[in-house]
């Protein structure tokens, strides 16, 4: 009977590392996402301004939770799930 019992805890401890390393990969994905959300608010800012930052962080799934301007330099923060990321975009001038 006993070794019974200790299969189940094993198979217990087996259960709550498995929850464990899932929650640390989704949240883990969710940084990723955020990052990528982050990039495109940032570039679609920095090319046609916070409306543009907005929308994009929208369509990628996330939130637009900061946007400042300073020069040609454009900053976002995301929100997306949990995670949150910062992305910086410069503005360049192509001379035609």
């Amino acid at each position: 009977m006993s070794g019974l019992l200790g299969m189940f805890g094993a198979l217990a401890v087996t259960a709550a590392l498995l929850a464990g390393l899932s929650r640390a990969g989704d949240a883990a994905i969710d940084d990723a996402r955020a990052m990528t959300v982050a990039d495109a608010a940032a570039l679609a800012g920095a090319a046609a301004g916070p409306e543009a930052a907005n929308e994009a962080a929208l369509r990628n799934g996330g939130d637009l939770v900061a946007l400042v301007v300073s020069g040609s330099v454009t900053m976002v923060e995301v929100r997306v799930g949990n995670a949150h990321a910062v992305a910086y975009a410069d503005r360049v001038e192509i001379a035609e």
